[in-house]
C-alpha cells in the first residue's frame, strides 16, 4: 500500500518475560540472531512502511538500539510502560505525521511482509484490521471452579494475533478513551465503536512465551527464516 498513505509501525517489545527464565524473550537467539531482529528485518523489508517506532524495557534498551543501527527504514527506539497498553502508548507517542499505524509484538519473530501488506489492504475496509486464525481446539467456557458452562462452536472462533492496522485517528481515539486493562489494541477500538475486520493471518506466526516456543519457532524458521 502507498498512495502517499504515511505507515508506521510501533513494535512492542518491552515485556518482563517472566516465563523465559531470566531472559529477555526479544534478545534470545533464533537462527543465530535476536528474536526482534528477525522483527525488524520484516519491517525493513516491507515497502510499505516508513517509520520504525521499537518499544523496549530499560534493560535492553542499548541492545536494541544497536541492532536498530544500519535499517534502511527510519527507526526510533525508547522505553515502553508497566502494561502492554502503556507501552503502545507510549510508541504512538513517538508517531511523526502518518496516516495508518500498525501494531505488532516483539515477540512474534515469524511475521512476513506478505502478512504485512495484507493487513494494509484488509484495513482500508473498515480502517481497522487484525490477523487472526480459526480456532482448532474445541473450546470450553468455564467458571471459577473450572466447571464447564458453555462449549461454543468454532465456527465463529478466531484466535488473534499481530501485526494489527489501523487508521491513525481511530488508535489514538480508542486510546484516549481506554478504560481497565486490555491485552488487545483491537478491544479498545472495538470499545470506542468502531468496526475490526480480521483477516487470516499464519499458524506460523507464534508469540513467544517459553522457552518451548523457542523450540518450536526455530523447527517453523528453519523453512522460511534467515
Amino acid at each position: 500500500m502507498k498512495n502517499n498513505q504515511n505507515v508506521s509501525v510501533v513494535i512492542v517489545a518491552a515485556g518482563e518475560s517472566r516465563r523465559m527464565n531470566g531472559v529477555d524473550k526479544v534478545l534470545a537467539p533464533l537462527g543465530g540472531k535476536p528474536v526482534i531482529a528477525h522483527v525488524l528485518k520484516a519491517f525493513d523489508d516491507c515497502k510499505s512502511i516508513d517509520r520504525i517506532i521499537l518499544v523496549v524495557n530499560a534493560k535492553s534498551l542499548d541492545a536494541c538500539r544497536k541492532l536498530a543501527v544500519g535499517l534502511s527504514t527510519p527507526i526510533d527506539v525508547c522505553v515502553g510502560g508497566k502494561r502492554r497498553q502503556d507501552s503502545v502508548a507510549a510508541g504512538l507517542q513517538k508517531l511523526k505525521k502518518c496516516n495508518w499505524v500498525v501494531i505488532h509484538d516483539g515477540a512474534r519473530p515469524l511475521v512476513t511482509k506478505e502478512l504485512i501488506e495484507e493487513g494494509l489492504k484488509a484495513a482500508q475496509e473498515t480502517g481497522a484490521a487484525v490477523a487472526a486464525v480459526p480456532v482448532t481446539d474445541t473450546i470450553k467456557v468455564a467458571d471459577d471452579n473450572r466447571i464447564v458452562l458453555e462449549t461454543p462452536s468454532r465456527q465463529n472462533l478466531w484466535a488473534v494475533q499481530t501485526p494489527q492496522v489501523f487508521r491513525l485517528d481511530i488508535i489514538t481515539r480508542a486510546y484516549q478513551e481506554a478504560k481497565g486493562e486490555v491485552t488487545d489494541d483491537a478491544a479498545l477500538v472495538e470499545q470506542a465503536g468502531y468496526k475490526v475486520k480480521l483477516y487470516m493471518g499464519s499458524y506460523d506466526n507464534i508469540k513467544i512465551t517459553t522457552p518451548q516456543d523457542l523450540l518450536v519457532a526455530e523447527a517453523l524458521g528453519k523453512r522460511g527464516i534467515s
